[in-house]
């Protein structure tokens, strides 16, 4: 009875608690809806058109090549790869041809016969030029990136240069040119048909083209096929410090290669905008990334190219272009014309030929002095990238900061407005995001990384994906995304329990209805983590001018947008949606196709540095290069799916993404543990090393009896059992015996003495001898160095001991006194020349004023015994059991050579401090 009249008298206030319910009922009807709507099968769809998306994205930006043109198709004047590929062939025919080898002189010739050519069917109003250059000796004395603590020594080096001019205005013309260069010589380990015989075949084919229409140019042309470049950048050293030529040149191009074929980018460019510039505005097929190039400058890639010499050296600007496909080849025999792309050369041809026909004819090419001057008046390094290989972005640093300036501005103010709107609560559920995103990025990369650490536990080898990329979808990728889920997850649960005990003070509504709104408040917090993430990174890259920052505008303003324009809202009352499956959409339609490309090509560039990634054989854990690469895959993961994994949390396809991912997964191990997949094969193959060792150190003054053994090990991270047991010579193999190379040691590798007396002589052992020693307050030790057969040697100075040192050699002063530097207490002096370079040399060492310490405190014995200096010359001579053992080699297995790699015969000597 008394219900009724209840009821009756309060029909106003009964009308609140009847709207609410409605509006309940609606959003829980909204929210059952979005729950049926993210069903597994849509995230199936929407991942696959997620990832082909980006394997679109990578095709055609480093894929999709140009078709080969033939002689009459390109024309006398234009760029033909069949004409191209026909010098490619010549070169790799010869086979090996480093410095000093009878081979490199016969690829010379040819190079020289085919510059000969184009100059006798040069256009009649072109003045074409040939020198073949015979440098003198010399030293590069670079101290940064590779070249810290060592000096480059060469001598009896040829190059072949070419120089082309408009014929009525040769002598103007002439004293501003543009160089083109590239390297004739190999290493000793393969015929390079990408490193760098490509190069030189494009160089020689642009040649041939511009010959046939300099006539118009403003700017002369020079042609430069050094040698010497793989022993320390001594070709480009020794031209540009004593070829006439090298004074009228203001900007520098040069081809390389580390890897073969594909699409030549561009990964260095600058200091001055202007090459970068007119190469975006002319090029057909433009290539190039700023990220490239502040991994090269960062160390990160461990290389040099002869840039290095015509920027740091001569104060040049200019562009660095380098083939990168398959780069796991990079100077093993694998390193041929049949893994060399069709339309890889015509690429770069075309682009070079546009290029260079738009520079040489500008009368504004700047000079050297012009554009130092420049940059420090107002002109700005470049930020440069291409979208999909068919367009260039260049602008400066300068417009770079401003734009980002105004980017970081902007959201810091609509930040600081939403927070104040939105009061405490509003900050504390940003932290909390932001702590999703923590634990996302430390879940991704630690789930990633136990992988990588328990793979070399658990497999045949530490890197089985080295010949088969895709598996570190399965191996790395995997488990990625999987911590990345269960990172933002925890997160995702943490906020939600917040944001549950705000909505239950603030909302007068059933727990059922605030459950769901706070889900749905949940999920846009964690979308918009992914703005501050974003925002931090371009923060931190625009103060440090990182030019890579560009891809965080990128992340970061077309999700905001999407949000602002279908999400966001000026009435904070209003209760949270669902967030729009358009606004995923189309917040990440522009990063993918910017960055998806780039991301998908440096992943494959680290897996392809695996193989030769163990510096120091030995000297670096197993699982270190699998931890770096499941690090560069978590974290790319990270910064991507932020946006789409936020999505994921109150949908129902959590499960079915779980078991995608662990199905992916144990596909894939299953595949490395069943050896369905191999690790290396004939055309993907590790890099090792079998050198003959005849070692004499420790044992001057003495009788020389030496140690001789081959010495097996490689860069590749691993044991090398099974390529042992399939040798079979008597090799041991472990981690006792230390073999110090003086350019570096082999911490874990293989040797064996069994018949190893053969294909030497005590002739070959080199000497260290002591011709005077004065000891004073400044103490001078004089020693002679004699070489004996080898032109390629290292030697190792202690500079604990030696202050500095002078090193002369038939009689002149190579190294000067002065200006030296060091890593771990020695200074390199690293030497290659040709056949006629001396072999004899004096070496004055300054022994350094430093107190020494006292006996108490350090044994004497060990003191005086320790190396003073260490010696390694090089022969390229096969001995009979090292011939045996290389023909009985694997064929996964392929010799790696670098300027520090030892030659097949290798004789190693040393000096003690107590002589």
């Amino acid at each position: 009875m008394r219900k009724r009249p209840e009821t009756s008298s309060s029909s106003g206030s009964q009308r609140r608690p009847i709207k609410q319910p409605s509006n309940a009922n609606s959003t829980t009807s909204l929210s059952s809806s979005m729950k049926s709507i993210r069903s597994g099968s849509v995230w199936i769809i929407l991942s696959t058109v997620i990832i082909y998306s980006c394997y679109s994205v990578h095709y055609y930006q480093f894929e999709n090549l140009p078709s080969p043109l033939t002689a009459d198709q390109a024309g006398k004047r234009g760029f033909s790869e069949f004409q191209a590929i026909k010098h490619v062939k010549a070169l790799t025919d010869f086979g090996p041809h480093p410095v000093g080898s009878d081979s490199l002189d016969l690829a010379l010739q040819y190079v020289l016969a085919e510059v000969e050519s184009i100059k006798k069917n040069a256009y009649y109003e072109v003045d074409v030029e040939v020198d073949f250059f015979h440098a003198k000796t010399g030293a590069n004395r670079l101290t940064s990136g590779l070249f810290r603590g060592k000096t480059v020594v060469y001598a009896d080096l040829k190059h072949v240069v070419l120089r082309i001019l408009p014929k009525f205005t040769a002598n103007e013309a002439a004293d501003n040119t543009i160089l083109v260069s590239s390297h004739i010589d190999t290493v000793f380990s393969t015929g390079g048909a990408g490193d760098c015989s490509s190069c030189v075949a494009v160089i020689l084919e642009l040649a041939r083209g511009i010959s046939q229409r300099a006539h118009g140019f403003k700017n002369g042309v020079i042609f430069l096929f050094n040698t010497g470049e793989e022993e320390g950048l001594s070709g480009a050293h020794s031209f540009i410090t004593q070829h006439p030529w090298s004074k009228t040149i203001r900007l520098a191009v040069d081809l390389e290669a580390m890897g073969v074929g594909g699409k030549s980018g561009i990964f260095q460019a600058g200091p001055h905008p202007w090459a970068i510039e007119n190469f975006a505005s002319a090029a057909k097929y433009p290539s190039g990334n700023i990220i490239a190039q502040d991994l090269f400058s960062a160390g990160v890639i461990k290389s040099a190219t002869d840039f290095q010499v015509y920027k740091d050296v001569a104060g040049l600007s200019g562009l660095d272009f380098a083939f990168t496909d398959n780069g796991a080849v990079y100077h093993t025999k694998n390193d041929k014309l049949d893994l060399l792309k069709s339309g890889s050369l015509q690429h770069l041809g075309e682009n070079m030929l546009a290029f260079l026909l738009r520079i040489a004819s500008s009368p504004h090419l700047p000079k050297g002095k012009d554009m130092d001057r420049e940059l420090k008046t107002g002109h700005d390094t470049a930020i440069f990238f291409d979208i999909l290989g068919t367009y260039m972005i260049v602008y400066s640093q300068r417009f770079a900061s401003m734009l980002h300036n105004s980017v970081i501005l902007q959201s810091l103010l609509i930040w600081a407005a939403s927070l104040f709107m939105g009061g405490s609560s509003a900050i504390i559920s940003l932290g909390l995001s932001c702590l999703s995103a923590i634990l996302m990025m430390l879940f991704s990369i630690s789930f990633s990384a136990f992988v990588a650490f328990i793979l070399p536990q658990i497999s045949p080898s530490p890197v089985p994906y080295v010949a088969n990329p895709l598996l570190v979808l399965g191996l790395f990728a995997a488990p990625a995304l999987l911590g990345a889920l269960t990172g933002q997850h925890l997160g995702y649960l943490i906020l939600k329990k917040y944001l549950l005990n705000v909505y239950s003070k603030k909302k007068q509504l059933p727990a059922v209805i605030i459950a769901d709104l706070v889900k749905l408040e949940a999920e846009r917090w964690l979308y918009k983590a992914g703005f501050v993430q974003w925002l931090v990174l371009l923060i931190v890259g625009n103060y440090y001018k990182i030019g890579s920052s560009y891809l965080a505008v990128f992340w970061l303003v077309p999700p905001a947008f999407a949000y602002g324009l279908l999400e966001a809202t000026l009435t904070p009352a209003r209760l949270p949606k669902p967030l729009k499956l358009a606004t995923l959409l189309m917040g990440l339609a522009v990063p993918i196709l910017i960055s998806s490309g780039t991301f998908i090509r440096l992943a494959g560039t680290l897996i392809g540095m695996a193989v030769r990634f163990d510096r120091n054989p030995g000297g670096t854990p197993e699982w270190l290069w699998n931890v770096i690469i499941s690090t560069f895959i978590a974290v790319c993961i990270c910064l991507t799916f932020i946006y789409i994994l936020s999505y994921v949390h109150i949908s129902g396809a959590k499960r079915s993404i779980i078991l995608a991912i662990s199905i992916l997964f144990g596909i894939s191990l299953t595949l490395v543990l069943s050896g369905f997949t191999q690790p290396f094969t004939e055309d993907t193959a590790r890099a090792v090393n079998v050198v003959h060792v005849v070692d004499a150190s420790g044992r001057y003054g003495e009788k020389q009896d030496p140690l001789s053994y081959i010495s097996l090990f490689s860069n590749t991270p691993g044991k090398l059992e099974e390529e042992v047991e399939q040798i079979k010579e008597g090799f041991k193999c472990g981690e006792d015996k230390v073999v110090d190379f003086v350019a570096f040691s082999v911490n874990y590798g293989c040797w064996t003495h069994d018949d190893t007396e053969s294909g030497w002589s005590e002739s070959d052992i080199p000497t260290l001898h002591v011709d005077s020693d004065t000891k004073g307050q400044e103490r001078l030790t004089r020693v002679s160095i004699d070489t004996k057969s080898s032109t390629r040697w290292s030697l190792a100075i202690n500079t604990q001991e030696i202050e500095d040192f002078i090193l002369k050699g038939n009689p002149d002063e190579l190294i000067p006194y002065g200006n030296k530097t060091s890593v771990d207490g020695w200074h390199h002096i690293q030497f290659s020349g040709g056949k006629e370079s001396p072999r004899k040399f004096e070496l004055a060492l300054f022994w350094s004023v430093k107190t020494m310490p006292s006996a108490d405190n350090v044994d004497r014995t060990i003191q005086d015994h320790r190396p003073l200096l260490k010696l390694r010359t090089d022969v390229d001579r096969l001995t009979p059991k090292a011939e045996r053992v290389l023909a009985k080699l694997p064929t996964w297995c392929s010799l790696f050579g670098k300027s520090t790699s030892p030659l097949t015969l290798a004789f190693l000597s040393s000096l003690p401090v107590n002589f």
